[in-house]
């Protein structure tokens, strides 16, 4: 007889269904797992036999075969040995044989039989759940998996499970996890003066725009940056379920608390490419895409490794991080918003005489790290001037976050609308994901702005990926303005964001 039972393969987010198979046959005694397991999952065996020794089972001396089929998909991971283990019982008739039936478990065995919390409980439930199966989990990774909509077992240990299959034990379903306690965001009216820099923050957060912010040490490009995500609407109930599956697989999920505030990262400049884009031996999920439905944060950032920064040319444009292994291609999504901080030279204060010690050509070389390949793909380019005394003297603003995040909100309920009136209802509808075919409609320019923005490519020599750009951000300006068609003066400020060569930046003209 083969006992079966359902667990689960990770490929990116999507779990992917694994039968189980325990045959027990004659010959000599032997406990081999076949099926493409890594050494986490071969060594199994020894943590089901101890286990099944502290519940007073013994293995059969028989020859025991686990398969793990399809044989050809790569299992990696702990998550394998509760259903490891649930077979083994059924073939020896230690709980009744119908007990697996319609069932999947996933769960990482300790010594004395208990059961360890596992990542990836989020996504098996919706797996679990898409086939109509129910989901056997270890307790502390019930709350997690509640979320997926499907029925849950969550267990404490394998005595729990078999005294529930004899009919000594009822379980109850868990209950979803709470939302996650975060402090209140940054408010921006913390930030004093900067009124240039604050207004590419606001036309970055209603479009979905990447933006760069480059100026001298302590003139407020962090204390922007950490403020975007209060500008930033709610995760949707979508956009919500995609980010708790992409923590889930990376072990984040504390609880099963999930949040719908949007993600924030900010990696190290010393972060590795598989740290940032996502790889490592069981290729888990890199800052990108833990940054997905949110905002990345790079300050510092001509000081990041150069090959690092060109491998997020990719997600930039694609949404979606590819890490190719010899025999697979795993991809999670990586739909994030890119916010950099950079100082304009080495010496930190750019062309000022004062500052930099090797003007001009100290501007040139630090810039110059920065490929054009990857500048082309940031929207806004932001010089933020070093903040005064009488900056810092002056009583808060007016404008907060609370006052900037309704803009934002209406610019998006715009933008939202006219992806509608399209018929795309995507989880992202923002004027940076707009295709070439859309931006033909929504950002039709008249005869004045046609002349403009043919003058502006010639002088700035702008690639069509800038030229697209350019007007999604006009179109985003515009949003801004409640404006249905983009004018003039809505393309000229959009094309004020454009990078320019490394010259002497406005603030540090005015201070030599």
């Amino acid at each position: 007889m083969v006992s079966r039972i359902t667990t689960f393969a990770f490929d990116g987010i999507d779990a992917r269904p694994v039968d189980v198979q325990v045959q027990l046959l004659g010959g000599q005694p032997h406990f081999s797992i076949v099926g493409l397991p890594d050494k986490t999952v071969a060594e199994s065996r020894e943590r089901v036999r101890a286990a099944f020794a502290s519940i007073g089972l013994a293995l059969p001396p028989k020859r025991i075969i686990v398969n793990l089929a399809p044989a050809d998909l790569p299992k990696e991971g702990s998550h394998y040995d509760l259903a490891i283990a649930l077979a083994l019982l059924a073939s020896i008739n230690a709980i009744p044989e119908d007990a697996l039936h319609n069932m999947a478990a996933i769960g990482e065995l300790s010594l004395d039989g208990h059961l360890q919390p596992t990542y990836g409980a989020l996504p098996a439930a919706i797996g679990a759940e898409a086939l109509e199966l129910s989901l056997i989990c270890p307790e502390s990774s019930g709350p997690e998996a509640a979320w997926g909509g499907g029925h849950v077992i969550a267990i404490k240990s394998l005595m729990t499970f078999i005294n529930h299959a004899a009919g000594r034990l009822v379980l109850t379903p868990p209950e979803a996890g709470s939302a996650k306690a975060l402090p209140p965001a940054p408010d921006l009216k913390d930030v004093k003066g900067q009124e240039g820099a604050k207004r590419a923050l606001e036309i970055a957060a209603a479009g979905g725009h990447n933006l760069v912010f480059s100026g001298p040490p302590g003139s407020g490009k962090s204390m922007l940056a950490t403020r975007l995500t209060g500008l930033l609407p709610d995760l949707s109930p979508a956009e919500l379920l995609e980010v708790s599956q992409i923590q889930s697989v990376a072990g984040l999920l504390e609880r099963g608390e999930l949040s719908r505030r949007r993600p924030y990262r900010a990696p190290h400049h010393s972060a590795s490419m598989a740290a940032l884009v996502g790889g490592g031996a069981r290729a888990r999920p890199g800052e990108v895409s833990l940054a997905h439905h949110g905002v990345l944060f790079l300050d510092e950032l001509p000081e990041f490794n150069s090959q690092v920064l060109e491998a997020l040319r990719q997600p930039l444009e694609t949404g979606e991080a590819v890490i190719s292994r010899a025999n697979r291609h795993v991809r999670y999504p990586a739909r994030f918003q890119l916010i950099a901080a950079m100082n304009p030279c080495r010496c930190g204060g750019g062309a000022a005489e004062a500052n930099c010690r090797k003007k001009p050509r100290c501007m040139q070389d630090y810039q110059g790290r920065l490929s054009g390949p990857f500048l082309d793909r940031i929207d806004l380019f932001c010089d933020v001037p070093p903040v005064t005394v009488a900056d810092l003297s002056l009583p808060p603003p007016a404008e907060g976050t609370k006052e900037v995040a309704a803009r934002v909100k209406a610019a998006r309920q715009r933008q939202a609308a006219r992806f509608a009136e399209a018929g795309i209802n995507g989880t992202r509808n923002v004027n940076a994901d707009l295709s070439s075919e859309q931006i033909e409609k929504a950002c039709a320019l008249d005869s004045d702005g046609r002349k403009l923005m043919n003058d502006a490519a010639t002088q700035f020599s702008l690639s069509a990926r800038a030229y697209h750009r350019v007007l999604k951000l006009a179109r985003t300006i515009a949003d801004l303005d409640q404006a249905d068609r983009i004018s003039r003066q809505h393309l000229a400020e959009a094309l004020t964001y454009r990078w320019r060569d490394p010259v002497v930046p406005a603030f540090a003209m005015a201070g030599s």
